[in-house]
C-alpha cells in the first residue's frame, strides 16, 4: 500500500516540508486510541531468536531508526510501534540552530537515494533531553551528538561535553558523529590526534557516572584504508564501545538522477556497497573486537543481512524506510528469524 498509493502522493512534494507534514500527521494519528495497538499488530515482531546483547544493552531486535530522522526527538515512542528496535535521536548540538539555507534536502528518485545538507538543524540539547524525560515506551534511545557550526575545531569537545552530560540521564548510549560533510571542518576532528583526544575525554566524563553509557562512533564512508586502520586504534586505545559505519557519502560516482550535482551527503542504494565493505574491514582487521552498527543503503531484508554478514551487529534504516515505507522492517526482522 505505501509504494503503490502513498509515496506517490508523498514525493510529489518538498521532501523537508513532506517530513514535517509526516511528523504531524503520526503525532495527532496516535492520540486517537487504539492506533498504536494496531501499528504494532501490524508491524511489530517478537521472537527471542532477534534479540541482541551488546555493550550492557538487551535491543528486542537489531533493527534501528538511524540518526536523522527524528532528530529531536518528537515521535521515539510512536516509532518504537513500528517495530524498531531501537531509535537514535539527533544530531544534537548544545544550543539550538537552524542549519543551512533551504532546499537542502532532494530526492534522486532514479538512484532510490537522498541527499542533504541539513547541517544539524536542532532544538537544541536542553529541549531534547526534555522531551525524553516524557519517555513512554521501552524503546532502546541513542543520542547522536555533534558540535555547534559556531564553536571552533579547538572547542569542539565542549560543545559533545555538553551533550554528554545533558542527555545521560535520558538516552541509553551515545554516538560521536564528527562525520557528517555539512558543518564546516567537522570531518577534520576525524583525524587520529584530535578524535583520539576527544573520545578520550568523553570516557573520561563517561567513567566519573554512577554507571556508565556506551559510546560509539559514526565514521565516513569516504575513509581510507589507511584512516579506517587508524579507526581500529583509536577504538582500542580510548575503548570505547563500538562504531557506526557508515554516515552519508559525498562521492557522486554513477548517479543517474538530475540532483545529483546538489551539495550534502548522498544517502541510500548508491553507498550501499561502500558502507559494506567499511563494515567487512573493520570487522576483518580488529578481528571482530568491536560491535558494529551498519547503515547504508539497506532498502531489503537482503541488504540487511549482507550487512550483518559482513559483520555488523545490528543495522540502522533512514534512506530505505522512506523509500520502502514501515513494512520494510518487519521484512528484515521476518528473514532474519
Amino acid at each position: 500500500m505505501y509504494k503503490i498509493f502513498i509515496r506517490p502522493v508523498l514525493f510529489l512534494f518538498d521532501p523537508e516540508k513532506v517530513h514535517h507534514f509526516t511528523f504531524g500527521f503520526l503525532k495527532n494519528l496516535f492520540k486517537i486510541p487504539f492506533v498504536g495497538k494496531i501499528i504494532k499488530s501490524l508491524f511489530q515482531v517478537k521472537s527471542k531468536s532477534l534479540e541482541k546483547n551488546l555493550f550492557g544493552l538487551t535491543f528486542k531486535n537489531p533493527v534501528g531508526l538511524a540518526a536523522g530522522f527524528d532528530k529531536n526527538a518528537l515521535l521515539f515512542d510512536e516509532f518504537s510501534n513500528f517495530g524498531f528496535g531501537f531509535v537514535e535521536i539527533g544530531t544534537v548540538t548544545p544550543k539550538p540552530q537552524d542549519g543551512n539555507p533551504k532546499k537542502r534536502l532532494f530526492r534522486l528518485k532514479e538512484d532510490r537515494a537522498i541527499i542533504n545538507r541539513m547541517g544539524f538543524n536542532n532544538d537544541g540539547v536542553k529541549a531534547i533531553a526534555n522531551r525524553l524525560r516524557k519517555r513512554n515506551s521501552a524503546i532502546i534511545i541513542g543520542g547522536n551528538i555533534g558540535k555547534n557550526k559556531a564553536t571552533p575545531n579547538e572547542n569542539a569537545t565542549e560543545d559533545y561535553l555538553i551533550c554528554f552530560h545533558e542527555l545521560f540521564e535520558v538516552v541509553d548510549y551515545f554516538v560521536v558523529n564528527v562525520s557528517s560533510p555539512n558543518t564546516p571542518n567537522l570531518r577534520a576532528l576525524q583525524d587520529k590526534e584530535p578524535l583520539t583526544n576527544l573520545l578520550s575525554t568523553l570516557q573520561k566524563a563517561n567513567a566519573k557516572k554512577k554507571n556508565s553509557k556506551p559510546i560509539l562512533l559514526k565514521i565516513a564512508p569516504d575513509l581510507t584504508e589507511e584512516q579506517l586502520l587508524d579507526i581500529i586504534e583509536i577504538v582500542a586505545v580510548t575503548k570505547i564501545s563500538g562504531v557506526i559505519a557508515t554516515n552519508t557519502t559525498i562521492s557522486r560516482d554513477n548517479l543517474q538522477s538530475i540532483n545529483q550535482t546538489e551539495a550534502g551527503g548522498l544517502s541510500g542504494r548508491p553507498v550501499k556497497n561502500r558502507s559494506t565493505e567499511v563494515i567487512r574491514y573493520l570487522s576483518e582487521k580488529s578481528n571482530k573486537a568491536f560491535p558494529i552498527i551498519g547503515v547504508g543503503g539497506i532498502h531489503s531484508a537482503q541488504d540487511a543481512k549482507e550487512k550483518l554478514d559482513a559483520g555488523a551487529d545490528l543495522v540502522q534504516l533512514y534512506t530505505g524506510f522512506i523509500y520502502e515505507g514501515p513494512k520494510l522492517v518487519k521484512q528484515i526482522n521476518k528473514q532474519l528469524i
